[in-house]
């Protein structure tokens, strides 16, 4: 209906209406804590809709987005890169982003070192170690190789991007000296620091971006119509926890969003980078992400091997 969003199936028959909806909070070092956060609002959708709630977590955006290709997740918070991706091709449709008043909240790139590193500008990063998130990321990927260029830093010639896996792995890295420099999403460097994971004084940011939408809540496009109206009205009227408003730095909301019109800036980026929503472009992502995981497992392993006598 030219929304750029799967319409529902005309068909009744193809229609789903299932007796337990499946939701996926977006992929992170500690799924633990988020479906605990997440507990009032898995219960509130329970009791709205009827339906028996139940929590997958998930490893990497691709094995969100396969999920709901394949019928096994129903609602997710999709990070702000993955979710183009999950509209052309797996029929997910985003509904709702969190915010305040004020309106939508948004986040921007941070740029982020040790606080005691020599690197003062992007340029400084040249031959250095820097972690990227995923191919898919917005702002850990596709946003720096629009942007940095821009600032003297070239991905992939200055520097060979290192895939950490999330944005809170590339965090912890640069704490711990593992990277030199990371391009993170604010809020989820906010969020850490605010819960004490890392303390902000250990970090420099070099530069910042505009501000960007931020993640949003998506769920699949053959879910019934009525139960589709039903979840969007579930998630407008949930009352945040103060938990949740600690964990979203004070806001406090579910406010309406679409597709077309609020990931507009997102989508520009996707196609400066190279990287259009389409599935060659997919495909190259999840193979890169594939690459990365293995990257890191066998990094994992080595570290985990005590030397041989």
């Amino acid at each position: 209906d030219g929304d750029l969003v799967a319409d529902v199936p005309r068909d009744p028959a193809r229609q789903k209406d299932p007796s337990t909806l499946i939701f996926a909070y977006s992929p992170t070092e500690n799924p633990a804590v988020y479906q605990h956060v997440y507990g009032p609002l898995m219960e509130h959708l329970g009791r709205c809709t009827g339906k028996r709630m139940a929590y997958f977590p998930v490893q990497s955006n691709t094995a969100q987005i396969e999920a709901f290709r394949a019928g096994r997740l129903h609602i997710a918070l999709l990070a702000t890169g993955a979710v183009g991706f999950a509209v052309n091709l797996a029929g997910a449709v985003p509904f709702v982003v969190v915010g305040s008043e004020r309106g939508p909240a948004g986040y921007q790139l941070y740029a982020i070192v040790k606080a005691d590193s020599p690197f003062r500008t992007l340029a400084d990063l040249k031959g250095r170690k820097v972690a990227h998130v995923s191919p898919s990321s917005n702002s850990g990927n596709l946003a720096p190789r629009v942007m940095f260029p821009e600032n003297g830093l070239k991905p992939d010639e200055d520097y060979r991007p290192l895939m950490s896996g999330g944005h809170d792995k590339s965090i912890i890295g640069v704490s711990l000296g593992d990277y030199d420099m990371a391009p993170v999403a604010s809020d989820i460097f906010d969020r850490m620091t605010a819960r004490g994971q890392v303390k902000a004084e250990q970090f420099r940011i070099i530069w910042k971006s505009d501000v960007f939408p931020t993640s949003s809540y998506s769920m699949a496009h053959d879910l019934k119509p009525e139960l589709q109206a039903k979840v969007r009205e579930c998630f407008l009227n949930f009352a945040f926890t103060e938990e949740i408003k600690k964990e979203y730095q004070g806001e406090d909301r579910f406010l309406p969003m679409t597709y077309k019109e609020t990931w507009r800036p997102i989508r520009e980026v996707a196609e400066k980078s190279g990287t259009p929503y389409n599935r060659a472009a997919y495909d190259a992502v999840a193979r890169r992400e594939a690459e990365a995981a293995a990257q890191r497992a066998q990094q994992q392993q080595q570290q985990q091997t005590p030397p041989r006598q």
